[in-house]
């Protein structure tokens, strides 16, 4: 015998119950089943709403109970139509007087303007009773014999009319005199049991999982199946978790711990009873009934991940009360749990604390409405003796829950993730509480961003994936490279569990956002289109209202007003990651204030393309210095549109041939005067002299002129290469006399030991390792305390948005690390 149950979106439609029928008809095939039907998708919301409209409403609102008929009618109406043989007619009679029967009890609760609970459970019951009515019928019609078992006189239950318990001994005797054959089908109507005096009552909401539950009991079977819309229990619910991973099998522990803590795949009163019968219970998808669904037994028979999964509960309620004795205490304790079983209301992480004289717990807030002024009428004596002090509630908050195998074990992790992802939102843990049997930790928190907050824990801790959100700023010649290494190298480390996601794409003028990702296919086109206005401001709260956990800012552009706003970028959760100069070679104060804020928040600031591109130049000399190595002596070609300029330059090619020659191939700056000026050079020189320990200004450093005064005043590109062609004679000159000396030109940068920095033009020979750099390689030559006489060199092309786009990326893979 198996027992299945089939939830209310797995009979929204006649397609529906015709696919379930079929599922029926093949289980019953190999075994005895027993099924347990729920009634449509909504209709009991529906109903629940109707009884509403009927007590307020001053006119009967007709419409309500028309679209419950019109509904069930044209049910079969489509099921007579799919399959002809369906006894239409007779169906239509029995939904009628079904109907009538309805209608003649809501306008009694419309002339009274009262609904008691005993009629209450009558109506919103109806929709299980329709199912089974219209089921029988269409497995009637495959000529299969069916039982139709009455709840109200065969499962007996206690307490409330809404919120019944199931007597199990009880049901299981009662069962046990029902004759029913071998061959039969067994039908019952979920949500709906019996009491004492025989009246209906029902199981509370989604009670048709514990129908199947006490079914499965009864009929002694071997497995219950409830059958709903997905796959089974996920390790998240998957509408807000787009990750959540489907779980093969669970612990009958686990399985109560969700279900408990808010997971609505499986209703949590449904568990207990097959717990203590060791009956496995299966969750399966109609829409899928190949799939196999999620087992939860007594042990899983896998090596399953420490966390299973992870729920959350929002709108709950604080409940606190304060005594002035601990036998106060435990009075006031038995006094409580009387008052919350008749209610039937849930407890959360209740807490007795008999130090502070005190009881706290949680409670949802559909349940809170009047439980304080509830709770001042239990305890009113106890108040005016003042033996308890002013009963307090907190409302607004949520509640997260970690579920899991000996979860106490890896607390400190869990937790250490946890307020990571809390005070990214800003939010902040009120309560932490672990439960009796080591399966679930729990927290309180204000009712914030609690779905997104859920979900990076999740990713955290059960996928431990690393996000990394990016947001660029600059598309021009380097950030256009970067992007095209980002798109081709993102998906390498998804294997790894890194998830690389550009996040934000920016130039000077305007932006575009998207919280999930920006595809390769889209950036382009959309940022042509009507977009923000670039706001830096607005771009920096971005990270908080979405949670993100390691956002990077970089920064591809040459903007003073961005480098100048890097403290309070990194104020706002960012890492950054820059090849723009301008940060580094500001005032000295300012290039320490970001080192300080960085160290602060605790946040990287790479700008490794700063000096020689994608070469690891400021890394390799801050390892030496961290090491406890010493810059005794620098010198280097620091730029590689003057490493090819002057490699170039023979009696053979001019100057003015070799800048334009640079140019084309996009070794220059837009305006090659910036090259030539030497301040490149200049400001390169500075960052290293400052990681070395120097406390410079751009000003300390000796920069020789090789272009005349009056070149400064030419802003034009255009003019400027054009008036280069009367220097051509000068540096041809300077060109053969090197040569006559078996010397060349070269643009050096060089630092002694007093720290002393000078940019010049100057003849080495070849015994020096500047003489072979051209065609745009970079070369750093450093002596130190450890490597001298023979230095450390460095070299390789230092210029090109390519290799810059290269040193970013790597940069971008120094914050993962």
């Amino acid at each position: 015998m198996k027992t299945l149950k089939f939830g209310g979106t797995s009979l929204a439609n006649a397609k529906k119950f015709i696919h379930v029928s079929s599922i029926i008809i093949d289980k019953a095939k190999n075994d005895q089943i027993s099924i347990v039907l729920s009634a449509p998708a909504t209709i009991t919301n529906y109903l629940e709403k109707s009884i509403k409209k009927f007590i307020k409403h001053k006119k009967i609102p007709t419409s309500i109970l028309i679209f419950i008929k019109k509904f069930f009618l044209n049910l079969i109406q489509e099921l007579y139509n799919i399959n002809p043989k369906y006894p239409l007619k007779k169906i239509e009679k029995q939904i009628i007087e079904k109907y009538e029967k309805l209608n003649n009890i809501f306008k009694k609760i419309y002339l009274s303007k009262i609904c008691s609970e005993k009629k209450q459970a009558q109506i919103i019951s109806s929709g299980e009773i329709f199912s089974v009515i219209i089921m029988k019928s269409l497995l009637n019609t495959f000529k299969r014999t069916v039982t139709i078992i009455n709840p109200v006189k065969t499962i007996l239950a206690t307490n409330s009319y809404l919120n019944a318990t199931v007597e199990i001994p009880k049901s299981k005797k009662s069962f046990q005199k029902l004759n029913i054959s071998k061959q039969n089908i067994i039908l019952m109507p979920g949500f709906i049991a019996g009491n004492a005096k025989g009246e209906l009552v029902v199981l509370g909401r989604n009670g048709s999982d514990y129908s199947a539950a006490i079914l499965a009991i009864c009929t002694q079977s071997t497995a219950c199946e409830i059958w709903t819309d997905v796959n089974g229990i996920y390790t998240g619910d998957p509408n807000i978790i787009s990750q959540a991973r489907w779980i093969s099998e669970i612990t009958y522990q686990e399985a109560l711990e969700l279900a408990y803590f808010g997971a609505s795949v499986i209703h949590p009163s449904t568990i207990a009873p097959l717990q203590n019968t060791n009956i496995p219970c299966i969750i399966k998808n109609t829409n899928n009934h190949n799939h196999a669904g999620t087992l939860i037994s007594k042990q899983k028979k896998t090596n399953a991940s420490i966390i299973t999964g992870i729920t959350n509960l929002k709108k709950i309620t604080l409940i606190k009360i304060f005594s002035c004795t601990n036998f106060c205490i435990e009075k006031m304790t038995h006094k409580l749990f009387l008052y919350l079983n008749r209610l039937n209301i849930n407890t959360y992480l209740f807490n007795q604390s008999l130090s502070n004289h005190s009881i706290n717990f949680y409670i949802q807030e559909r349940n809170s409405k009047n439980i304080k002024k509830d709770l001042e009428t239990v305890f009113e004596t106890e108040i005016q003796r003042k033996m308890i002090e002013p009963i307090i509630t907190l409302d607004n908050l949520s509640m997260i829950s970690i579920i899991g195998t000996n979860i106490k074990k890896y607390n400190s992790e869990i937790l250490k993730k946890i307020c990571c992802v809390v005070n990214k939102f800003q939010n902040t843990i009120l309560d932490i509480s672990h439960n009796a049997s080591n399966t679930s930790l729990s927290f309180v928190l204000k009712n914030k961003q609690t779905d997104q907050i859920t979900n990076k824990i999740h990713n955290l801790i059960i996928n431990k994936k690393i996000f990394i959100n990016i947001f660029l700023i600059g598309v021009g010649g380097v950030g256009l490279e970067f992007l095209k290494i980002f798109f081709q190298q993102r998906e390498q480390f998804k294997k790894k569990s890194i998830c690389l996601n550009i996040n934000l794409i920016a130039n000077s003028k305007k932006f575009i956002f998207n919280k999930k990702k920006i595809d390769s296919e889209e950036w382009i086109q959309k940022l042509e289109e009507p977009q923000e206005n670039f706001d830096l401001k607005k771009i920096l709260i971005l990270p908080k209202k979405y949670g993100f956990l390691c956002p990077v800012l970089i920064d591809c552009t040459a903007s003073y007003d961005i480098a100048d706003k890097y403290n309070e970028i990194i104020k706002s959760g960012f890492h950054i990651i820059t090849s723009n100069k301008k940060s580094n070679t500001s005032l000295f104060a300012k290039y320490k204030k970001i080192r300080e804020t960085a160290c602060k928040y605790n946040k990287k600031f790479f700008y490794e393309t700063h000096v020689g591109a994608g070469l690891p130049v400021i890394q390799t000399l801050k390892s030496l210095i961290e090491s406890g190595d010493k810059l005794v002596k620098f010198q280097g070609i620091l730029s590689g549109s003057m490493s090819y300029i002057f490699g170039q330059l023979d009696p053979n090619n001019t100057l003015s041939d070799a800048v334009n020659s640079a140019k084309k191939l996009g070794f220059t700056e837009p305006n090659p005067q910036d090259d030539l000026s030497g301040i490149d050079v200049a400001r390169k020189l500075l960052i290293l002299a400052r990681e070395a320990g120097y406390s410079l200004e751009l000003s300390d450093i000796h920069v020789e002129q090789i272009l005349p005064d009056d070149f400064k005043k030419t802003n034009n590109k255009t003019k400027f290469l054009s008036r280069l062609r009367a220097l051509n004679h000068i540096f041809l000159k300077k060109s053969k006399q090197a040569k006559k000396e078996e010397k060349v030109l070269r643009f050096i940068g060089t630092i002694n030991d007093q720290g002393i920095c000078k940019v010049q033009l100057h003849a080495v020979n070849k015994y020096n390792p500047l003489y072979h750099i051209k065609n745009g390689e970079n070369i750093f030559v450093f002596y130190t305390k450890y490597y001298q006489p023979i230095p450390l060199i460095l070299r390789g092309y230092g210029a090109g948005n390519r290799v810059t786009a290269l040193g970013v990326f790597s940069d971008l893979l120094r914050i993962i690390s």
